[in-house]
This record gives structure tokens, C-alpha cells and sequence, in this order.
């Protein structure tokens, strides 16, 4: 019987180790631009607030487009991604998001809300095809068992991206003097939305042209398997996490502001307490490099649960005390948001094998969380107060200490 090499294997091994780094490399971009347009809306929402003369509930018309996007094409861009693979998947999200990028032009030029929102809705779209076919590739590129720490390295470039979006806005964005036309006001985003075109296309370009390694077992049809990747519980569970994962950490970041503005914490102004956001998205980015390290050794559902545990403490600290503590717990919550994402989504998606890509959807549909959360903390808040509304994030949490420690555990269906 003939033999292969030990030499020749070694080698087939190290060049796969390699293509995957490199692969590994390249989605990098990816997460850091899909980042910094996501949080770019924290501008958007006041600039457009002001240059429509909008009223708070028009205004989150912004975000609930950009999750609704989330909630509609989720399920279609898993079929995409199924049918085309992973790479020519991301091709066509880079693609779609550049489309909507390029629509603030004539947004702009026609200075009408709707066109603004219909164009943020296509830049959505192109941003979930982008995560449904990024985020389960990543966690396929290696050893399942340290899936979660590539998946919350290269989210870590997402936070990276989170973090300068508010200065490049503010720059590009907020810069136009006070007391402008209300036109001047709305051609403030064409240079950076065309930029950002501009990037997305040359990105579809590399990404067309890259030899990234396929990943077969994952792109095969699901009724293959002869089950759904609804038959896995701990798909179903993770899709819970997600939704309230999202939910509670887009509640937060949406109530800082006014958290801060609170007499009893800081009685800061809106423009001062603005800058603190900072903190709070550049902790989950710091907390996302040490995370990666540290679940390269530690069960990624244990850190799950550690962290989880820690943002739900945090939250309480700072609706029962005042101050510089109660300031300062509230900002620290995102150091222990930042792998809670990744983690929950590879853990997700663990031994799903040709239903990879449908349960990727699921999870990216379950997004729609950062919609309808807030919402539900705005009403809360109404009703018991702003600082007694916190309480909804911490019930975030506590599914999510269940998930890492005991849903997110695979079991055989019917189980």
C-alpha cells in the first residue's frame, strides 16, 4: 500500500495554516468597515434630527431602518450565501453596501428623509449579506475548538471601527457651521458616504480576486442533512442571545447620553457627555483582544458566562448609586459586552456543519433586537424612570450568563 510522505503532509499542513491566516487577514477590512458604517448612524441620528427638524420618534425611524434590514434580508442572504459560497457571498454584500452608500448622493441633493432612510435601508442589506457570510466563515478557518477566539479577534476590528466612526462623522459630518442652509446641512454626507463607496467597491474588487480557501462541508445543501439548523437547540438558544445580546447593548449605548445628562450622576450637557461614548465602545474593542487571547485556553461558554455576569453587576452599580461610580460602571459595561457577540454566534453555530449558512441567517435575523429593545427600555423608562429602566439589560444578561454555561451546549436533535 502506498504511503504519503510525512514531509509532504507537514508541508500540505503548514500551507493550509497559512492560506488560512491570510484569509483570516483579509476579513479583518471587513469587520473594521461594516464597524465604522454602523456606528456612523450615532451621527446620522442627530445631524438629520436637526436638518428635517425631526421629532425623537422620526428620528429612530434611522435605526429601526437599519435593524429592519436585518430582520427582512437575513433569511434571503442566507440562501445567497448557500448558493454562492462565503467569498462571492461577501462580494455581492460589499457590493449592496456600496450601492447604498452611493444613494446619499441623490439623498442629499433631494434633502428628503425618505430617500435618506431607503438608502440606509440598501447600505443595511448589504451589511447583513455581509455577516451572514463573514461571521461562519470565520468560524470555520480552524479548529472548532478555538472558533470563538478567531471570531472575537477579528470583532475586534468591528469595535475598532465602532470607535473612530464617531470622529470621522463629527469631522466630515458635524463640521458644517452652525446656522447653514438646511441643503448645506444635508450635502454634509456626501464626501464621506462617497468615500465610503468608494472603499466598499475596491473592497468587492480584492475580495473577487483573493484565492481564499473554500470551505465545502459548510456550503453543501442543507437538506443534505436531512434537518434544518432549527432541529439544533442550542442554534434556537443562540438566536435568543443574539436578539437580546444586541437589544440590551444597543439600549445602553442609545440611553448613555441621557444616563450621564441625570443630575445625580454627572448633570453633564449633551455635546459633553457625548465624548464619553468613547469609553464605552473603545472598552468592548480592548475587551475583544483580550478576549481572543484568553479563549484560546479558557471554554469560550465560560467566559460567556463570566462576562455576562460582570456587565449585569456593572448595570446594577450603576442604577443604584450616583456619581462618578454610577458614570463610570455604566461606561465599563462595554469591556464586558465585547465577546458576547462573537462568542454567542460561533457557539451558535457549533457542529451545524451544511446547515452553517441557514443558521448564520437565523442568527443575523435575531439582530433585530437592537429595534425593538430599546423601544421597550424608552417605554419602560417613561414609566419608572430612566435609572429603574436599566433593569431590562440585566435580564439581557442574565439569559445570557444561562446560554454560556448550559443552552449553548450542542445536543442531538429531539434532545
Amino acid at each position: 500500500m502506498a504511503t504519503v510522505p510525512i514531509a509532504n503532509t507537514n508541508q500540505a499542513s503548514a500551507a493550509g495554516a497559512e492560506n488560512y491566516r491570510f484569509a483570516l487577514g483579509s476579513l479583518t477590512t471587513l469587520f473594521f468597515m461594516w464597524g465604522l458604517i454602523t456606528c456612523l448612524n450615532d451621527i446620522l441620528i442627530p445631524h438629520l434630527k436637526a436638518v428635517f427638524s425631526l421629532n425623537y420618534a422620526q428620528a429612530m425611524l434611522i435605526q429601526f431602518c437599519f435593524f429592519g434590514a436585518y430582520f427582512l434580508v437575513s433569511v434571503p442572504a442566507g440562501v445567497l450565501v448557500k448558493r454562492l459560497g462565503y467569498q462571492k457571498g461577501i462580494v455581492v454584500g460589499l457590493l449592496t453596501a456600496a450601492l447604498g452608500c452611493g444613494l446619499f448622493y441623490p439623498a442629499a441633493v433631494s434633502a428628503t428623509y425618505g430617500v435618506f432612510l431607503g438608502a440606509l435601508f440598501v447600505l443595511a442589506s448589504g451589511i447583513t449579506v455581509l455577516q451572514v457570510a463573514a461571521n461562519p466563515y470565520v468560524t470555520a478557518l480552524g479548529p472548532v475548538q478555538t472558533a470563538s477566539s478567531r471570531l472575537t479577534l477579528t470583532q475586534a476590528f468591528n469595535s475598532l471601527g465602532t470607535t473612530i466612526a464617531p470622529a470621522f462623522g463629527s469631522v466630515l459630518i458635524l463640521s458644517v457651521a452652525v446656522g447653514a442652509s438646511a441643503e448645506a446641512e444635508a450635502d454634509a454626507v456626501k464626501l464621506p458616504y462617497l468615500l465610503l463607496c468608494g472603499m466598499l467597491i475596491v473592497l468587492a474588487v480584492v475580495f473577487a480576486l483573493l484565492k481564499l480557501p473554500h470551505i465545502h462541508d459548510q456550503e453543501d445543501d442543507v437538506t443534505s442533512s436531512g434537518h434544518s439548523a432549527l432541529s439544533h437547540r442550542h442554534l434556537v438558544l443562540g438566536a435568543i442571545g443574539i436578539f437580546v445580546y444586541v437589544g440590551g447593548e444597543v439600549a445602553i449605548g442609545s440611553f448613555l447620553v441621557n444616563f450621564l445628562g441625570e443630575s445625580h450622576v454627572a448633570g453633564m450637557a449633551e455635546a459633553d457627555a457625548a465624548h464619553y461614548i468613547a469609553f464605552y465602545w473603545g472598552g468592548a474593542m480592548v475587551g475583544r483582544f483580550i478576549g481572543a487571547a484568553v479563549m484560546q485556553k479558557v471554554d469560550a461558554g465560560k467566559v460567556l458566562g463570566f462576562n455576562a455576569t460582570m456587565a449585569a453587576l456593572l448595570v446594577l452599580v450603576a442604577m443604584n448609586s450616583s456619581g462618578a461610580l454610577a458614570m463610570w460602571a455604566i461606561l465599563a459595561v462595554g469591556l464586558f459586552n465585547s465577546i458576547m457577540f462573537p462568542t454567542i454566534f460561533s457557539l451558535a453555530l457549533k457542529n451545524l456543519g451544511p446547515a452553517t449558512a441557514q443558521g448564520s441567517g437565523i442568527l443575523c435575523l435575531a439582530i433585530v433586537g437592537g429595534a425593538l429593545v430599546p423601544l421597550l427600555q424608552g417605554l419602560l423608562a417613561d414609566s419608572v424612570g430612566l435609572s429603574a429602566s436599566f433593569i431590562l439589560p440585566v435580564l439581557c444578561y442574565g439569559y445570557i450568563l444561562f446560554y454560556g454555561l448550559k443552552g449553548s451546549v450542542p445536543r442531538e436533535a429531539g434532545q
